[in-house]
């Protein structure tokens, strides 16, 4: 729901930077006439509140306080990230959901994958792009992972076989998707057909809107969060700088804040999510209560020391993404 008070602000904005730049109150008055036009004709309202609920507050969530525990990537720090084992020791340790990012083989195989390449995570190297399924098949998905002796032999395993997997284990899955928006809405539509029950279980989340905009366009009963990381566009997770030139960094900035005025005040309600999925550092009770008076709830991640899991859920009583369900691990960003 967008209140009255983020209209007002939105578009006084917009006719206060437009007055700026051509000094003309008509030409301000119709495009912003304009934007809210745009608005009104292309968003997306969200889904029920009723299903919203039952993806991210699921009964199952009782002995968490309600809290939903996902772990990250299947919990890559437990077991080989992006697996069926990773989704089975997940359940066995006590998650309540999964986060799996999805990816395709150069043959369009959707299958469970975060990075582009085939590097970091297993015996093999070379982009998807240049990797069918089969030569996929024979690769060893836990060769780099540090528990790679018990895991050994894992496999990359394709979307169908881990969405299968969720459903018998009652798992709520956050799909996340890098990008090919066409691609991925066309197989989680497929996915979303065969398999119904994924409508109240599970969520699609994504960096990029157009991707979330795209999900909706092929399917508007699916429901969808945006993924933010406050200056993303100049800093490193860490907060180290991305760029060493002192313009450059300074222009970044500048369109950082954009970045997150936009995710704030327009596309979330163009894309009509349920949810915001925002790096932990920067999440507050205020920032929980902002997006619940619009009807969004705030998932923090990476969330991975017992003091900060502990925080999130009697004080903050928000879902929180880890990537370990077991002990302490290293930051994630």
């Amino acid at each position: 729901m967008l209140q009255l008070g983020d209209e007002i602000a939105l578009f006084s904005v917009v006719f206060a930077i437009v007055l700026l730049g051509t000094r003309s109150p008509i030409w301000s008055t119709a495009l912003t006439a304009c934007l809210y036009a745009f608005l009104i004709m292309f968003r997306f309202p969200q889904v029920p509140t009723s299903q919203a609920r039952q993806v991210l507050r699921p009964a199952k969530n009782a002995a968490s306080g309600g809290v939903s525990l996902v772990a990250h990537r299947g919990g890559g720090h437990d077991a080989p990230e992006n697996t069926m084992a990773a989704i089975r020791e997940a359940h066995k340790n006590g998650a309540t959901g999964v986060e799996l990012d999805l990816e395709f083989t150069s043959d369009g195989v959707p299958i469970l994958m975060h990075d582009e390449t085939v590097d970091r995570t297993t015996n093999g190297s070379g982009p998807l792009t240049q990797l069918n399924f089969s030569g996929l098949c024979k690769l060893d998905a836990a060769a780099k992972h540090r528990l790679r002796d018990k895991f050994q032999g894992e496999k990359v395993p394709t979307l169908q076989e881990a969405v299968e997997e969720c459903i018998k284990l009652q798992l709520t899955i956050y799909f996340d998707v890098k990008g090919h928006p066409d691609e991925a809405a066309a197989a989680l539509k497929e996915m979303y057909q065969k398999h119904p029950v994924l409508y109240n279980t599970s969520i699609v989340c994504s960096f990029e809107p157009k991707v979330i905009y795209r999900m909706r366009q092929a399917d508007p009963e699916v429901v969808t969060a945006l993924t933010h990381r406050p200056w993303s566009l100049s800093r490193l997770g860490d907060g180290t700088p991305r760029f060493s030139l002192l313009w450059k960094h300074h222009c970044m900035q500048v369109l950082d804040v954009i970045l997150d005025w936009a995710h704030h005040q327009l596309l979330w309600n163009l894309c009509g999510v349920s949810a915001f999925l925002v790096q932990k550092n920067f999440i507050s009770l205020d920032y929980v209560q902002y997006w619940a008076q619009r009807g969004v709830e705030v998932v923090g991640w990476t969330v991975n020391t017992a003091e900060e899991k502990q925080y999130y859920q009697e004080i903050l009583n928000v879902n929180y993404i880890t990537d370990s369900l077991l002990e302490n691990c290293d930051p994630h960003y």
